[in-house]
């Protein structure tokens, strides 16, 4: 019986001593928020999520009215072809003159001859000399009346892609996949560029972020794997963690430290990713284990 106390007594100090034994680190978790904003202006047709929602990335989650980009663009669309019509003007003359040109070049060609052959004057020879200058001086006027006109229709084009660039970011356009942590916007509403409308984040890691001595800093190191515990009830639940990140720099602890001696002390910041069950929270208590 002796022996069979001592061993219970044994045991439940061990027991004591496991429980009491401190972490080497706390921290809280935290992870990336996008906060998505709208990039026009423009009343909220729809917009189809919901906090809690688990949203796929590229999925078009709403739409901003497009309605006056799309009039604006069909005025650009029909300016531009009556200013194409004009260039179709010019290069008609264009191609007029050319044929004259080229006739003109065969006559020119005809007299030069006969003038070589006493057939023609020299009066005859200037004559036609002239008509075929001046022809070639109305081709290239014709050229420069065309050059503002090509330059006012690639400006129309350049303002139609600027309008279709804005229609496109009326399409709301999920980011990443995550959760939805906060709606700002409802359908029917009117929105102005730059207002957020929804925040969302990849849940399914989470960064637990812990500040350690410099006497613990020779002991970890990226990718190393550590314990992690969270308070589950009355006991506590084990995750595993993969260290991912150490901080270059000390730093005071920050003031969510209870007590002031430990926050004048210089520390480390380390993250540490965790797979997420569903259970870890934004801003949920965690501690380590190194070893």
């Amino acid at each position: 019986m002796k022996n069979i106390a001592l061993l219970v007594l044994a045991m439940f100090i061990i027991s004591c001593n496991e429980n009491n034994e401190k972490a080497d680190a706390y921290g809280n978790f935290e992870t990336t928020e996008i906060t998505v904003s709208s990039e026009s202006n423009g009343k909220i047709e729809f917009l189809n999520l919901e906090e809690g929602d688990v949203v796929e990335k590229g999925k078009t989650v709403g739409l901003i009215d497009t309605l006056q980009l799309y009039y604006t663009k069909m005025q650009l669309i029909a300016s531009q072809k009556t200013v194409s019509s004009k260039s179709g003007n010019v290069l008609s003359q264009k191609q007029v003159l050319q044929e004259q040109l080229k006739t003109a070049k065969i006559e020119q060609t005809r007299i030069k001859n006969m003038f070589s052959e006493n057939a023609a004057t020299k009066r005859q020879v200037d004559e036609i000399n002239g008509k075929v200058k001046v022809i070639e001086e109305q081709i290239k006027g014709v050229g420069t009346q065309n050059a503002p006109i090509k330059n006012e229709a690639n400006s129309f084009s350049v303002q139609i892609e600027k309008i279709n660039d804005q229609i496109k970011k009326c399409n709301l356009v999920n980011p990443i996949k995550g959760t939805v942590l906060t709606k700002y916007a409802e359908p029917n509403e009117v929105t102005t560029f730059g207002k957020p409308l929804y925040k969302i984040a990849n849940l399914e890691e989470m960064n637990l972020r812990v500040y350690i001595s410099e006497t613990q800093l020779s002991s970890i190191k990226i990718g190393q794997q550590v314990k992690v515990k969270i308070d589950d009830f009355e006991q506590t639940k084990e995750y595993t963690g993969n260290i991912i990140w150490i901080s270059s720099q000390a730093e005071f602890t920050p003031k969510i430290i209870q007590t002031k001696e430990e926050r004048a002390n210089l520390v480390y910041a380390v993250k540490i990713r965790v797979k997420n069950d569903g259970s870890l929270k934004i801003g949920m208590p965690a501690e380590i284990w190194i070893k």
